[in-house]
């Protein structure tokens, strides 16, 4: 297989959540939960790696755009305090949706690599 410019894969691929050899298969059996293999192609995704390092930084980054639209509709046009609920159906949506995209591309990135855990480094 030909190695993609991107070292996390192509974009389809972690924008539609697909396997990252067959680029057909489902990588997820739940929004954030991997499948354990690839229905397609019968990659096993459970030897992957991802861990919670995307959680980390995605949490912060939506708390960040969270805060910022708050406190920008409440200046400029003072609604009520329900109002504000809105945002969080929107923080429910940006993390899920951030998540899966982090993972896939993470999920691509060992795939393309051929990064292993607990390989010394040559």
């Amino acid at each position: 297989m030909a190695r993609l410019t991107s070292p996390g894969g192509s974009a389809g691929q972690w924008l539609a959540g697909t396997c990252p050899a067959c680029e057909k298969g489902r990588l997820f059996a739940g929004p954030v939960r991997f499948a354990e293999r690839c229905n397609q192609c019968g990659l096993d995704f459970s030897q992957f790696n991802v861990g919670d390092g995307p959680a980390a930084f995605l949490i912060l980054i939506v708390g960040a755009v969270l805060v910022v639209g708050a406190l920008v509709v409440d200046a400029s046009f003072e609604p009520a305090w329900w109002v504000h609920l809105v945002w969080l159906p929107v923080g429910a949506a940006l993390t899920v949706g951030g998540l899966r995209l982090a993972k896939a591309w993470l999920l691509g990135a060992e795939y393309r690599n051929a990064a292993h855990e607990g390989r010394p480094v040559r």
